[in-house]
């Protein structure tokens, strides 16, 4: 969490929701527009609970084509579909066992793949593509969003059973625009880190630039920020 800039209320309440939820069994939802963090929440999460020193393991599910999701997921066992390795694979939740895994653009899954998943978060078993082994798996989960969920299960897309399974300890990231205070901070740790990768020596920035950044609404957040 120390790697977390701000010291405003919105994100210290951020952060001690986030504690809160790592002393906790139950799955996190974190919520919030692109670039405010939440995978950064997501990683504070796991290294301040009891599964600190198992695999965290990250995946994206708007990046993977659909095709491809189920066997990224869940594994699958050799020759099980048309350029399967003979050796078979290990899917995410299988290395995460022990640990955390990290649904980041939960919102992204299609349908199909949501009754796949709800089946595995309800019953902590795992059976790989073209197999017969149930594996148990013992799995922190916790998933991000930067959609509405609640607008996307009345819109049909997304559903709500999974929704309520995932959505019970929440956290959620501000936008920029709603802790502008935090700025400064930012700034000078952007330009710290900056300083390192591109060795300068630059100490701050012109009041004038300071003046055009704070009067910005910075839509892309603190990504947008850093770069």
């Amino acid at each position: 969490f120390e790697d977390i800039i701000g010291s405003s209320f919105k994100i210290q309440d951020c952060i001690n929701k986030a504690k809160i939820a790592a002393n906790s069994m139950s799955t996190v939802l974190i919520t919030g527009e692109s670039g405010t963090g939440k995978e950064l929440i997501a990683q504070s999460i796991h290294n301040y609970s009891s599964r600190r020193k198992q695999p965290f393991i990250s995946i994206n599910c708007g990046a993977i084509p659909r095709e491809l999701l189920e066997s990224e997921l869940f594994g699958y066992e050799p020759g099980s579909f048309t350029g399967a390795s003979s050796k078979g694979r290990m899917g995410k939740f299988e290395l995460a066992d022990g640990g955390t895994i990290f649904l980041d653009e939960i919102g992204e899954m299609p349908i199909d793949m949501q009754v796949k998943l709800l089946r595995v978060i309800q019953d902590r078993k795992l059976t790989r593509i073209g197999g017969n082994n149930v594996f148990d798996l013992d799995v922190r989960i916790i998933a991000a969003t930067n959609k509405d969920l609640l607008e996307q299960c009345k819109n049909g897309r997304f559903r709500e059973d999974l929704y309520y399974r995932i959505n019970v300890l929440r956290v959620n990231m501000p936008p920029m625009r709603e802790h502008k205070e935090d700025i400064g901070e930012l700034i000078q740790h952007f330009i710290n880190k900056l300083n390192v990768k591109l060795n300068k020596e630059i100490v701050d920035i012109s009041p004038a630039a300071m003046e055009k950044i704070m009067s910005y609404s910075w839509p892309g957040n603190v990504r947008e920020l850093e770069n």
